[in-house]
């Protein structure tokens, strides 16, 4: 009796394509830090910061917080980032 192996991963549905960020990050340029409100979205953003400010520093960054997991963030926060930053991320605290 031969032992088989199965091997569990999915062959990929379409290629990949290469990710091109739209911000220069080689100039100075301001990082949006969006929290979702679920709790620790903000001290995992803390980390995400130094971890972004210990690569690019120049960089300066805002601070943001939805406040409530279960909505999408309103338009006016959203244009507030758009008009004060050159680059975001979010972050899903649990």
């Amino acid at each position: 009796m031969s032992i088989q192996y199965h091997d569990p991963r999915a062959s990929l549905p379409a290629a990949p394509e290469p990710y091109r960020l739209a911000a220069d990050f080689s100039q100075s340029l301001t990082v949006g830090l969006l929290a979702n409100g679920f709790p620790g979205s903000v001290e995992f953003l803390d980390a995400v910061e130094a971890a972004l400010a210990a690569q690019l520093p120049a960089a300066r960054f805002k601070r943001y917080n939805k406040g409530n997991p279960s909505i999408p963030a309103n338009d006016a926060l959203l244009a507030e980032i758009r008009g004060e930053c050159q680059a975001v991320a979010s972050a899903y605290g649990h």
